[in-house]
């Protein structure tokens, strides 16, 4: 069964900060209303307490006049103080014992009878203390009546007589609670609607641009908003990414496009001289033993050059697909002395003649020869040298040049004799291949670089020189050819830039369509 599945509702980022916002401040109002709510009765408390002890100075002299009438019999006395000392209790509950803790008088909002009062602190400093009977609380404070009618007096309150301070607090905490809710959610929305109108902003930029237009085509203006700015940089980054991914990805389609039609054309030759080849051979089974035997050379050499003809074209595709990634700081005589040492073991009857830092030593085997032993125009040696390079590149350097020397650098009837150095000149390090064969003339010498340029006599696929040039111009060098200073043969020179420790990578040519053009032309 198929089908989309639905799609999910989205809320926006205003509404869930606005959402956030209603629920997140009335609580903040609430706890911080019960912070205050506590602190409000802690102050009420305190000022009842100030109260009682205020009452207790006012009530103490008439509290001693009362015990000293009551002991010596006075009547009208008595009820005088008595009147004195509830008027001046005023708001709260007066109760005098005398010193065996008969009660004498009392009024006012006080405990029960059956309630136990606390005895007065010594020295009278005590403050008032609570105490709890039939479900209710009592703030009660005791002092002592000293004197010759010694006795208890003591001031209480009901806790209850704050309640309705606090419960006036706790309204208005509730109050504000209920309206900080939609009050806060409108303001909040308000305010998120305008700090996100610039994220909304490049949402519709980033939806409206055209994939043709990539990096380009994306632009952002500062918005003063930090976290939008940085997300419009990682958005200009990512489409920049994009854009070279997508350029890759073009030469890479353009470069399996040229191999297969440089393949396909120039397999057609060799492919049809094999099956004319196979053709003979299956028309004529009688043969004699020498034509066969030439035309089995032949398929030999067809198949050969096959073989050449397409590692050369996927060498020359792998070049035009490098990535600067590749690219180290490197010594180019590690990939030389490579090169000279698998062509000695490949071709054991050509004489190699090295010269030049790295190149000569026990590592290659060969002679440390200058400029008077007839080798290569070479420098001082001035220690090892240093290129940003592709190792693979530059061996695929080494490999053709000393190649092509093999082949056509030798005198007729003789084995190849070739010198290779390697030296500094002017923050370049050069790379020599001499060797003594018949040379190419001037007019023919840019032409060698081309694709498929070779002799009709060559065993090669015509794509050594070409894979020279190819990596050369990739490792920003450049490559001539001309004479030995003996004057007899060829001499091809290679020439890279040094670089430094710090010195900044170099780019790689924008354009690499070795695999489709001419050397001449790339």
């Amino acid at each position: 069964m198929s089908g989309t599945a639905p799609a999910r509702r989205s809320i926006s980022l205003a509404t869930r900060i606005a959402t956030g916002a209603a629920l997140l401040v009335p609580l903040l109002v609430l706890g911080t209303g019960a912070l205050l709510l506590g602190l409000v009765t802690h102050d009420l408390r305190a000022q009842q307490d100030t109260r009682l002890r205020d009452r207790a100075a006012a009530v103490l002299p008439a509290a001693k006049a009362l015990l000293s009438a009551t002991r010596q019999d006075r009547p009208r006395v008595e009820q005088n103080q008595r009147r004195n000392l509830l008027d001046d209790a005023l708001d709260v509950g007066i109760r005098v014992a005398d010193a065996n803790g008969d009660r004498v008088t009392e009024g006012g909002p006080v405990p029960g009878p059956a309630v136990v009062l606390p005895h007065p602190a010594p020295a009278g400093t005590g403050g008032p203390v609570t105490v709890r009977a039939q479900g209710r609380a009592w703030r009660v404070l005791a002092r002592p009546v000293a004197g010759a009618d010694p006795g208890t007096l003591w001031v209480t309150a009901p806790v209850s007589a704050t309640d309705p301070q606090v419960d006036a607090v706790r309204g208005r905490i509730l109050w504000a609670a209920a309206l900080a809710a939609p009050l806060s959610g409108l303001l909040a929305y308000g305010l998120a609607r305008r700090t996100t109108a610039p994220l909304s902003r490049l949402g519709r930029r980033a939806a409206a641009l055209d994939p043709q237009a990539g990096a380009v085509g994306f632009t952002h203006r500062h918005s003063g908003v930090r976290e939008v700015d940085e997300l419009a940089l990682a958005l200009e980054s990512t489409l920049a990414r994009y854009d070279q991914q997508v350029a890759r990805t073009g030469r890479a389609l353009e470069t399996a496009r040229s191999f297969s039609a440089a393949a396909s054309h120039e397999l057609r030759t060799p492919l049809m001289s094999l099956r004319t080849n196979l053709d003979v051979l299956g028309a004529h089974p009688d043969l004699p033993p020498t034509d066969r035997a030439e035309i089995l050379s032949d398929l030999r050499d067809d198949h050969r050059r096959l073989l050449d003809l397409l590692t050369a074209l996927r060498t020359l595709a792998r070049g035009d697909l490098v990535e600067e990634e590749a690219f180290t700081v490197l010594d180019p005589a590690d990939p030389a002395a490579a090169a000279v040492a698998e062509l000695r073991r490949r071709r054991p009857e050509v004489t190699v003649d090295l010269a030049g830092p790295g190149l000569t030593g026990p590592d290659t085997g060969g002679p440390d020869v200058g400029p008077d032993a007839g080798g290569p125009d070479v420098g001082p040696d001035t220690g090892g040298l240093r290129v940003h390079g592709w190792e693979a590149g530059l061996r695929i350097v080494c490999d053709n040049l000393l190649a092509n020397a093999a082949v056509h650098g030798h005198r007729s009837g003789e084995p190849a004799r070739i010198a290779v150095g390697l030296r500094r000149d002017a923050g370049q390090a050069v790379l020599t291949v001499d060797d003594e064969g018949p040379g190419i003339p001037v007019a023919d010498r840019a032409a060698v670089f081309d694709r498929f340029h070779r002799h009709r006599d060559s065993p090669g696929s015509g794509l050594g020189l070409t894979l020279v040039a190819q990596q050369v111009a990739l490792h920003r060098g450049t490559v001539t050819v001309t004479e030995p200073p003996g004057g007899t043969g060829c001499r091809v020179e290679v020439r890279l830039p040094l670089v430094g420790e710090d010195a900044p990578t170099p780019p790689l040519p924008t354009r690499r369509e070795w695999i489709g053009s001419t050397g001449t032309s790339a």
